[in-house]
Parts: structure tokens; C-alpha cells; sequence
């Protein structure tokens, strides 16, 4: 499962260790069959593929949706 997540501070970055400051946005990933979630900021789950940027209505967003479209 994953989920985008807003920090409410001291939380860490699974890949490069770094610190996600409060209100910055993250990626969790959890497993359900194994207990476990991974947090990942957005520099590192744009690396993994698990974010892009998307651009709509003339601004860039970065969305967890990859793949999924959201057109109707």
C-alpha cells in the first residue's frame, strides 16, 4: 500500500537517511504480509519511480500516482 504522507516532524527517510521536516511531503510504503513501512522523501521516490511531476492546469505537481489515470 502506499500513502502520501505530510510530516509532523522527526521523521526519517528510509534511502538516504535524511531528516523530513514538518509539514514536508513523503511517501510510505507498507507491506502488509511483513509488518513494515518505508518512508521515503520525495527526492528519493522520484528516484525509485514511485513519484513523477505532472502538469495540470499550467502548474507542476508531484503526484504518488504513477500510472493511474486520473482522467475521467
Amino acid at each position: 500500500m502506499r500513502c502520501g504522507c505530510i510530516s509532523m516532524g522527526d521523521v526519517r527517510c528510509d534511502a538516504c537517511h535524511r531528516t523530513i521536516h514538518y509539514l514536508e511531503r513523503y511517501l510510505a510504503i507498507g507491506s502488509e504480509a511483513e509488518d513494515t513501512v518505508e518512508r521515503l522523501c520525495i527526492e528519493c521516490a522520484l528516484t525509485k519511480g514511485y513519484a513523477q511531476y505532472k502538469e495540470e492546469k499550467g502548474e507542476k505537481t508531484t503526484t504518488f500516482f504513477v500510472g493511474v489515470d486520473s482522467s475521467p
